[in-house]
């Protein structure tokens, strides 16, 4: 900054644009809290189907994300131009303070392009004499302002490259970049700068001191917009995979593997969580990256052109954080093309490490040799990108591969085409792997079922859907379709492999609506008066899965096998019970969302329904018991209760239906204080049971498992329906008890009748 500049600034225009945006900032204040308050809550609230319910109510809520976006970038730039403002003001009140001590002191300071002189205020004849007498203070002055000036120009300079690059972050709408003043910005881009260096240096000069300022840093500024984004950048594609590459040689990186092995997963996370973040800018230079990145994937990164590839080493930098939706499709289509590469379209393994190869992931649950299993990790957090991938297309019927089946019925195999789901779930030759304690790794499959669980439900794998959650839309009810079907075709595709079944429990448990009215076993007609009543009996918001009974009651027969699914369904179907219950019993429900007057015919259709899913989930909790007496129906109870803990942390408090179209069990408005309906006193049922029998000291048999499951579905459903008749007052209470409890028992008897027709599997005589 030259000292002219700063001697004669003008900061009005300055002082002009910090009170608009600080009058942006208190207007757009109040536009997120009325779009949060109003537009977002009034939406939770409103009852959605159809288009609406796939893309109004969604649209709604990302609607409702910008305006807090809109206001977060607003106030960072107020902060931003307010705190430059002052420090620029401040700076050219000490250069004119030290320009005023300097003219005391005879001495003058001239101006020009580019620089400025400090000499004696004398005639030009006798100036040369007096500089020489005066050098000191003409010296000290000179210094002065040029540090002052170097201030100014320093904050002059953060001010732009952080408004800048927060400008960049976003090419439509806003980022949710967010800071406090100009310098926490300034200093999130200079720290990325100063780890990139680091990440840089070749993996045998890397010091374990180095190791640690870059794991720490990581960890601090991993959800940091800026930071993100100038280090994936500076690093480079290239950088990128070489460090994670280098670190992990035990060959280059030997001090580190001795000294810091144990902070390995550590270093991999904080890693993967920044990539992420950096990911979602829309900065010129990180949608060159994400190109780059993607274009290196079938390429060599090890020594001497060889393994591994760009694709082993990214994917287990994508386990943890929310990648960019677009690039990590982009990134899906090169894994798959890669794997049809070295699998020869599927025909074949791959993927296999030998005892010579470096491991790539350091979390324990495998090598990561295999680039699927890190890729289908981190599809796990992006439900949007993991939708899209499974409905991708793996091979065409008219590719050279070996994948055939009959056609059209005549007994002659033809070639089929495959999507991404059918060749993962049930083709996929799979690489033998093996976790940090040496036994065989499970990471690949238990992965594939939690992307399932995030491309199937709208939300990532693990967590309970909120009243955000949009409802299903129809690329996710057509995927669920194809698993439902698939595990009907073939059960062992989840029974095999047992650990994939809490995933595939909370996917089936958000899919009751769905599953109810196939079991109805009315056919699908729009036109048919009894499948109007049908839709209207099992209301769905969004678009419907559109299953088969038999294939509906294999998969709870399979899940049933598992405790932590058996816990999804059974919790699930007994809240759904609940809702459905206040839901049709409410005197008030508009005349075409009711099924019948009949209270009566309502209550035994609920109860026979869900009597038939407790009796065909506890017919698999019967199989994987067994006839000997033991403990394993405690790891079932136990995990009916942890349910608790996970939807709600209380019975009072239930995540319910939702909207009164009775949407899942889960997805909906928290019901604070809600103790006395029917969903909380079905829950209060569900849980004391639970945990009463977990803690009982005697041993079962699967047959006594069956037994007593019976005696205890009627008694929810009882408690369900008094609870639901009393709220209402639209029957006898003690009649809607007995009228539940009758029809309950009697479809938990006809699960079994239905299972043993269908023969879903083995069933164990007792």
């Amino acid at each position: 900054m030259d000292l002219d500049a700063l001697r004669k600034a003008d900061f009005s225009l300055l002082d002009d644009a910090v009170d608009d945006w600080s009058t942006m900032v208190k207007d757009l204040e109040t536009l997120k809290e009325e779009a949060e308050k109003g537009l977002r809550g009034t939406a939770n609230k409103a009852e959605w189907a159809g288009v609406n319910a796939d893309v109004s109510k969604e649209f709604i809520g990302k609607t409702t994300e910008e305006f807090k976006d809109a206001h977060g970038q607003a106030d960072s730039i107020y902060k931003i131009l307010r705190d430059t403002r002052n420090e620029l003001k401040g700076y050219k009140g000490q250069l004119l303070d030290a320009i005023e001590r300097g003219r005391q002191k005879k001495l003058t300071v001239i101006g020009y392009e580019g620089g400025f002189t400090v000499t004696t205020d004398v005639p030009p004849e006798g100036r040369v004499q007096e500089d020489k007498d005066n050098k000191g203070e003409i010296t000290a002055l000179r210094d002065e302002l040029q540090k002052i000036l170097d201030k100014a120009t320093e904050s002059d300079k953060s001010a732009s490259t952080v408004l800048k690059a927060i400008a960049d972050q976003s090419r439509l709408g806003f980022s949710d970049a967010n800071y406090n003043s100009r310098d926490e910005a300034a200093d999130a881009i200079k720290k990325a700068d100063e780890l990139a260096r680091l990440a840089k240096k070749k993996p045998e000069d890397l010091t374990p001191a180095d190791f640690d300022r870059l794991n720490k840093g990581l960890k601090d500024y991993a959800d940091d917009e800026l930071f993100a984004e100038r280090f994936a950048t500076t690093l480079g594609p290239n950088g990128t995979l070489n460090f994670w590459t280098g670190v992990n040689d035990p060959h280059s990186a030997w001090e580190l593997g001795h000294k810091r092995s144990d902070k390995f997963d550590d270093l991999q996370k904080n890693l993967s969580l920044t990539l992420a973040t950096a990911s979602q800018s829309d900065s010129a230079d990180m949608s060159d990256w994400k190109y780059r990145m993607t274009d290196l994937a079938d390429k060599p990164v090890g020594r001497n052109g060889g393994f591994p590839l760009g694709v082993q080493v990214m994917t287990n930098l994508m386990r943890f954080g929310n990648y960019d939706d677009r690039f990590l499709a982009d990134y899906g289509d090169k894994v798959i093309e890669t794997e049809k590469k070295f699998t020869g379209n599927g025909r074949h393994g791959a993927w296999t490490r030998t005892g010579g190869d470096q491991l790539l992931n350091r979390t324990g649950t495998d090598s990561g040799w295999d680039p699927m299993t890190g890729y289908l990790k981190g599809l796990s957090n992006n439900p949007d990108a993991a939708t899209e991938f499974f409905n991708g297309t793996f091979v065409t019927k008219d590719e050279d591969h070996d994948f055939t089946h009959d056609t059209d019925g005549d007994g002659k195999e033809g070639k089929r085409t495959l999507s991404n789901f059918d060749y993962l779930f049930e083709e996929r030759d799979w690489p033998q792997d093996t976790d940090n304690k040496g036994e065989d790794s499970i990471a690949g499959r238990n992965y594939l079922a939690a992307a399932l669980e995030a491309a199937t439900t709208g939300h990532p794998a693990g967590e309970i859907p909120t009243v955000d959650t949009p409802s299903h839309n129809a690329e996710q009810s057509k995927l669920m379709q194809s698993l439902v079907s698939s595990i009907g075709e073939d059960p062992e595709r989840l029974t095999k492999y047992g650990y994939m079944s809490d995933s595939v429990g909370q996917i089936t448990s958000e899919y009751l609506p769905d599953m109810n009215r196939a079991m109805s076993d009315v056919p699908r007609d729009s036109t048919s008066e009894k499948w109007q009543s049908i839709e209207r009996l099992y209301p769905v918001a969004g678009f419907e899965a559109k299953l088969e009974h038999t294939d509906v009651t294999k998969l709870l027969f399979a899940v049933g096998q598992n405790e932590q699914g058996y816990a999804a369904v059974e919790v699930g179907q007994k809240a759904y019970m609940g809702k459905l219950m206040d839901h049709h019993l409410d005197p008030t429900l508009p005349a075409d969302q009711r099924v019948s007057d009949d209270h009566k015919l309502v209550i035994e259709q609920i109860a026979s329904r869900s009597g038939e899913v407790s009796g065909t989930l506890n017919l698999g909790v019967r199989e994987a018991i067994g006839s000997e007496a033991s403990d394993k129906d405690k790891d079932y109870e136990h995990s009916v209760a942890q349910r608790k803990n996970m939807i709600s942390g209380g019975v009072g408090t239930v995540v319910g239906v939702g909207t009164s179209f009775v949407a899942t069990p889960w997805v909906g408005a928290m019901v604070g204080g809600a103790a006395g309906t029917a969903t909380s006193t079905v829950l209060e049922s569900v849980y004391k049971d639970a945990e009463g029998h977990a803690l009982s000291d005697a041993q079962k048999t699967g047959g006594q498992f069956w037994t007593e499951g019976q005696v205890r579905n009627g008694t929810i459903a009882e408690d369900g329906a008094r609870a639901a008749a009393r709220e209402h007052d639209s029957l006898d209470v003690d009649d809607a008890g007995m009228i539940a409890r009758e029809a309950a028992r009697q479809g938990y008897l006809n699960s079994q009748a239905i299972v043993e027709g269908q023969a879903p599997g083995s069933l164990t005589d007792f």
